[in-house]
């Protein structure tokens, strides 16, 4: 295993995390996000997302516009889950980094939640 990347149990995995800067995290999120999407779907990206990051659909929103994603993209599915278009799931960290103290906390909670996801991708 590589001493920055993927370790044997979350704990090990969110140390490795800790040491790294936030370009690094930043960067490793919206890989993340990207494969997860491709794998799982966009639903799953934002429902994992959401979790780590504390957000309700309302705060979603608002980090997505902050990092640069469309407002007029933003929509429902037919049973009125949020959704966005797969290609701008990437916005979402640079509008965490814009709209709270702790962003770098809650990416790395997000890239530790998906620790299992992290096997299969």
């Amino acid at each position: 295993m590589s001493a920055t990347g993927l370790s044997a149990d979350p704990g090990e995995y969110k140390r490795r995390l800790d040491a790294q800067s936030d370009e690094q995290i930043d960067s490793w999120a919206a890989e993340l996000m990207r494969d997860i999407s491709i794998r799982s779907g966009v639903l799953t990206v934002l429902d994992e997302f959401r979790h780590a990051a504390r957000l309700d659909d309302r705060g979603v929103e608002r980090v997505f516009t902050a990092g640069g994603g469309a407002p007029a993209t933003i929509g429902r599915t037919v049973d009125g889950r949020l959704m966005v278009p797969a290609i701008s799931l990437r916005h979402l960290v640079p509008g965490l980094r814009r709209e709270t103290q702790d962003a770098r906390e809650r990416l790395i909670a997000y890239l530790v939640g998906s620790f299992q996801e992290l096997v299969y991708i």
